[in-house]
């Protein structure tokens, strides 16, 4: 008893004096050691937009035809050379909770429409550059954001009148219609390519597009790269590539049906283990002819059937494939089980999980599956010639992997385009030219406004000018200049006219030069997600975080974030 009362009072004695000198401090009572706490304009509200403006400072010189490549190295020492700002967000790692927001807003926006992230994340750092102005002024946040909302609603609403007249309705059948409305998304990518690559994905997006385009899934549209050659090789096939040999030495079927396994095509050992006496060298002979004649019985069973082509998931044993090719079968394997169910897509037919005679309604069937050499790759193609072939895939040729990756993004963003067409395949001017002509009639508007939320207009509309601002930029003319002309040509009454990025005029209207055209969609989803995100920023007012948990985090560099 005396020894717990003295232990008591002993760690009684210790822990007071600390309690009382942290006493007066009222949070730090209340929450554990080592929590940060930042609260007032000064420390969260700039914070947070600093961090956010450097975010878009990083995507904003990439936005844009002429936009810079980034080069991102990510946890895993994998290289990233791109402009997508979906990438480069990705795979950055932002640690920073308010950048993470504009980066919530730019997923968000891939996931919706596939294209446009970097417009989200660098308009949002423009708003919520322009925001901290209007702080440092005195205005407060709220009134910021009463304004930016207001300005946002007008701005949709103004985007419905500056619509191409003629874009509503678009054929998504015909294929030079739709290369011609995606080129715009392409030209932002693989600047100089837009035209090959437009056709080649219009191509391959017709396809597979179901009876109901609304319908239309992007996962169809798969893209296989093989090195060598250059893009103009770039081919489309309806059905699907497989980036290896065959496994037999059939190399070609035309009009089969077609087993898929998607397990092992091998003689299985028994789960439990036993063993197996054998007293005379006859026995011994019985024993592995039993299994030949299971394994050719299930073989024949699949033969029988009438399919010539087997797949299978894993591996073929030895003795499988001896009696696969005795039966003239043809054995392929797909490792991936993604690739084995889009497979089964292409070809209608089901996975059959244990070795044996499949039915006949478990059969696909394809118009052909050909070996064939591209480039020294030796690929399967399986190809389906009826109009309603459920995959079609690009192959894409170049010269490096970067490279590559690099044009299967922009071909991604492409399809996404198709997508967003076939729902609404209305477009809007192109170059900056919408966003210089709501910057326009914004400022207008926020001159008519009597309350403090007319600065946070103007300055809404002073945002929205960062596109044909970066846009001449990364083409190296005079950014000034350039804006200044094209509000003297909007202010005639000129709605078309954007950025011309090769320097011959001061300014043009691309839907007529060159049938480029920005989608409907993709800029009023950018808007709404960038500001919606900036409001969520600039209604923070404190930043309480807790101490992290686990042990030292690894040292190196960045291993001391606040």
């Amino acid at each position: 008893g005396t020894f717990g009362g003295q232990r008591l009072k002993v760690e009684r004695g210790k822990r007071h004096p600390v309690t009382m000198a942290g006493m007066p401090y009222g949070l730090q009572a209340m929450l554990k050691d080592g929590h940060k706490h930042l609260t007032g304009l000064d420390e969260a509200v700039i914070k947070n937009v600093e961090a956010c403006k450097q975010l878009s400072k990083i995507t904003r010189t990439s936005l844009g035809p002429n936009g810079m490549n980034k080069m991102v190295i990510n946890h895993l020492d994998k290289l990233f050379v791109t402009s997508d700002a979906a990438v480069i967000v990705r795979e950055l790692e932002v640690a920073h909770p308010a950048a993470k927001l504009l980066v919530m807003a730019a997923q968000a926006q891939e996931q919706e429409i596939g294209d446009g992230t970097n417009l989200v994340v660098t308009f949002g750092g423009e708003l919520l550059g322009n925001a901290e102005e209007l702080i440092r002024d005195g205005l407060h946040p709220s009134e910021i954001i009463e304004g930016y909302e207001k300005a946002m609603e007008q701005a949709l609403k103004w985007m419905e009148e500056l619509i191409i007249p003629g874009s509503e309705t678009l054929d998504v059948r015909d294929a030079d219609a739709v290369a011609a409305r995606i080129k715009g998304t392409l030209s932002s990518k693989q600047f100089g390519y837009e035209g090959i690559l437009a056709k080649t994905c219009a191509q391959a997006c017709i396809d597979v597009c179901p009876k109901n385009q609304l319908n239309f899934n992007v996962d169809n549209v798969r893209v296989a790269k093989i090195i060598g050659s250059s893009l103009h090789e770039n081919e489309v096939v309806q059905g699907m590539v497989i980036r290896r040999d065959v496994e037999g030495t059939v190399k070609h079927v035309k009009d089969a049906k077609v087993a898929v396994f998607g397990c092992a095509v091998d003689t299985s050992s028994t789960e439990t283990k036993g063993t197996v006496l054998i007293s005379s060298g006859k026995e011994l002979e019985d024993y592995s002819l039993g299994e030949e004649k299971k394994m050719e019985e299930y073989i024949k069973g699949i033969a029988e059937t009438g399919a010539k082509v087997v797949v299978s998931g894993q591996s073929f044993g030895e003795m499988a494939l001896h009696f696969i090719e005795r039966y003239d079968l043809m054995a392929i394997k797909i490792s991936s089980k993604f690739e084995l169910r889009r497979f089964c897509r292409a070809t209608n037919a089901t996975g059959i999980i244990k070795l044996g005679r499949p039915s006949a309604d478990e059969l696909g069937y394809v118009s052909s599956i050909d070996l064939i050499e591209i480039g020294g790759t030796k690929c399967v193609v399986v190809k389906q010639n009826d109009k309603t072939s459920r995959v079609s895939t690009v192959i894409l040729r170049g010269s490096t992997e970067n490279a590559m990756d690099d044009i299967e993004r922009a071909v991604d963003d492409g399809v996404n385009a198709f997508r967003a067409l076939t729902k609404d395949s209305r477009t809007l001017p192109a170059g900056g030219a919408t966003e210089i002509e709501l910057a326009h009639r914004l400022a207008a508007f926020g001159r008519k406004q009597t309350g403090l939320d007319q600065y946070a207009i103007e300055k809404y509309a002073r945002a929205l000018e960062v596109v044909p601002r970066t846009l001449a930029e990364n083409a190296g003319l005079n950014a000034t200049d350039v804006v200044y002309n094209l509000f003297a040509a909007h202010a005639s009454g000129t709605i078309a006219a954007g950025v011309d990025v090769s320097h011959e005029q001061q300014w043009c209207d691309l839907q007529a030069k060159e049938s480029i055209a920005d989608v409907y969609l993709v800029k009023w989803w950018a808007l709404k997600l960038a500001t919606e995100a900036v409001c969520t920023v600039l209604r923070v007012d404190q930043i309480i975080m807790a101490k992290q948990a686990g042990g030292p985090k690894g040292g190196g560099p960045g291993g001391d974030e606040d």
